[in-house]
C-alpha cells in the first residue's frame, strides 16, 4: 500500500510539475497581450497553489530547503551563463557597455547600502543581515526586462538588456562576496580578501575557460553540452568549498564561447575551429535559455508558495516596500541624470525586482540562516517585486511601447536589437549610450 502511495504521489508531482510549465507558456502568450509581466502571473499561481495545498491539508513541501539549495545554485549557474552567451563585446558596444556597466556597479551599490541603512534602522537589529536582506532587493531582473523592452528605441533598448545583464551578474557576485568576508578583522582585511579572491578566481576562470572551450570542441559524443555542464557543475562547488567566486568561471566561459574571436587572437585560433564554436554556441545558447525558462517557472511559483497572504494586508508592511521603491527609483533618477540629462525616461521607470531577488533569498533562508531575521516580513520582498514591475508596466504603457519581448534569432537564440526606431524617438540625438 505505502509502494502504491508513493508511485501515487510521484506521478502526481509529475504531472503538477508539467502542468505549471505548460501554463507559464500561456502566461507568457498572455503577457504579450495583456502587458502583464508572466512572472507576476507565476507567482500568483504558487499563491494559489499555496491555498489549495492547505485546504487538503499540506503546509509545508518535504525537504524545501535542499530542494531549494540546490534548484537555486544551478539556476544560478545557468542563469549566468545565459546572460554571458547574450553579452557581445566589441568596439561598436563599448560605449554602451561601460556606461550601462558603471549604471548597474554604482546603482547596485548606492542601493544596497541606502536599503540596508533604511532595514536597519527599522527592521533588522545587525546592519549585516540588513545588507544581506539589501542586496537582492538591489538587483534588477533581466528575467523581466528582456521580455519587456523590445518596443523601445534601439539604443535604449541595448543600454537595457546590457544594464539589467550586469546587474544579475554584479548583484550574485557582490552578496556572495559579503558573505564570504563578514567575519573580516577590519576593512583592509576585506579589500585584500575581495581582491586576492577575484584575482586567483579570474586566473582559474581564464584557465579553465580556455581549456573548456576547446576541449568540447573536440568532443564528439552526442551528450557533450551536458558533459560540459556537469564539468561547470563541478569545478563551481570545488572552487564554492574553497571559498572562491565560482560564477566568474561561468562567466568567463560563457563570454570565451560568444566571443570567441576576441579572445582565441593571433596565434590561438589554430586551436578552435570556427564553424564547430558557432554550432556550439548556438546548441549552448538554446539549452541555456530551456533551462533557464524552467528554472524561472518553478522559482516564481515557489516563491508564491511561501508567501505569507498575512503580511500582504498589513500597512506596515506597504509602508516599508514603498519606501525600498523609493530608495531604488531615487538612486536610478541621480545615476542617469549624471549620465543622460536629457534622455531619462521612461528608462527610470524600468527597474523592476524578479528572479535574481527571489533566488539569493531563498539562498538566505536554506543556506545561511545565521542571517535570518524574524523580524523582516517575506510580504516586502513581494510587495516590493510586484510595485517594481507594475511601475515598469504602466510606463511602457503610457509611452505607446508596451510589453514587447527583445527578438531572437530563431536558430541561435541570439539577442537580436534591430534599427528600428519608434516615431516618437527616432529624432532624439541624445539617447543613452550614444
Amino acid at each position: 500500500m505505502l509502494a502504491v502511495i508513493e508511485i501515487s504521489n510521484a506521478y502526481g508531482l509529475v504531472i503538477g510539475a508539467s502542468l505549471v510549465i505548460i501554463v507559464s507558456y500561456f502566461f507568457q502568450l498572455f503577457a504579450r497581450k495583456t502587458n502583464i509581466p508572466s512572472p507576476l502571473l507565476l507567482i500568483a499561481l504558487g499563491i494559489l497553489l499555496q491555498q489549495g495545498l492547505h485546504t487538503i491539508g499540506i503546509t509545508r513541501i518535504p525537504y524545501e530547503g535542499l530542494l531549494l539549495e540546490i534548484l537555486g545554485t544551478v539556476g544560478l549557474i545557468f542563469i549566468v551563463l545565459e546572460a554571458a552567451l547574450d553579452l557581445e563585446l566589441n568596439k561598436d558596444k563599448w560605449p554602451i557597455i561601460w556606461k550601462s556597466f558603471l549604471v548597474a556597479l554604482v546603482g547596485l551599490l548606492l542601493t544596497s547600502f541606502s536599503i540596508a541603512i533604511f532595514l536597519h534602522l527599522m527592521v533588522i537589529d545587525d546592519f549585516m543581515s540588513a545588507l544581506v536582506y539589501a542586496i537582492p532587493l538591489s538587483i534588477m531582473s533581466s528575467a523581466i526586462i528582456i521580455p519587456s523592452v523590445g518596443g523601445l528605441v534601439r539604443v535604449q533598448k541595448e543600454f537595457m538588456v546590457y544594464e539589467s545583464t550586469f546587474s544579475d551578474i554584479l548583484g550574485i557576485m557582490f552578496f556572495y562576496l559579503v558573505l564570504g568576508n563578514v567575519n573580516a578583522e577590519s576593512a583592509g582585511h576585506v579589500i585584500g580578501s575581495v581582491f586576492s579572491n577575484i584575482g586567483i578566481t579570474v586566473v582559474l576562470a581564464v584557465i579553465f575557460g580556455y581549456g573548456l572551450v576547446w576541449v568540447i570542441q573536440k568532443l564528439t559524443g552526442e551528450v557533450k553540452l551536458f558533459m560540459t555542464i556537469a564539468i561547470l557543475l563541478l569545478i563551481y562547488a570545488i572552487e564554492k568549498i574553497y571559498h572562491l567566486s565560482p560564477l566568474i568561471l561561468i562567466l568567463a566561459f560563457g563570454l570565451m564561447l560568444n566571443n570567441y574571436q576576441l579572445f582565441w587572437f593571433k596565434g590561438l585560433r589554430k586551436f578552435v575551429d570556427d564553424q564547430k564554436i558557432r554550432s556550439l554556441h548556438n546548441e549552448f545558447h538554446l539549452l541555456t535559455l530551456e533551462t533557464a525558462f524552467v528554472i524561472r517557472t518553478f522559482f516564481f511559483v515557489m516563491f508564491g508558495l511561501t508567501i505569507s497572504l498575512a503580511s500582504l494586508l498589513s500597512w506596515t508592511v506597504l509602508f516599508f516596500s514603498l519606501v525600498i521603491v523609493v530608495f531604488i527609483y531615487l538612486v536610478r533618477l541621480l545615476l542617469l541624470w549624471l549620465f543622460d540629462r536629457k534622455n531619462i525616461f521612461p528608462l527610470v521607470y524600468i527597474a523592476p525586482r524578479g528572479l535574481i531577488t527571489i533566488l539569493l533569498f531563498f539562498q538566505i533562508y536554506s543556506s545561511h540562516p545565521e542571517y535570518v531575521s524574524d523580524s523582516f516580513e517575506r510580504g516586502i520582498l513581494l510587495q516590493v517585486v510586484f510595485i517594481s514591475s507594475i511601475v515598469m508596466t504602466i510606463s511602457l504603457i503610457q509611452n505607446g511601447w508596451g510589453i514587447k519581448e527583445v527578438e531572437r534569432n530563431r536558430l541561435s537564440g541570439d539577442l537580436e536589437i534591430d534599427d528600428e526606431e519608434q516615431p516618437d524617438a527616432a529624432t532624439d540625438e541624445n539617447s543613452v549610450g550614444k
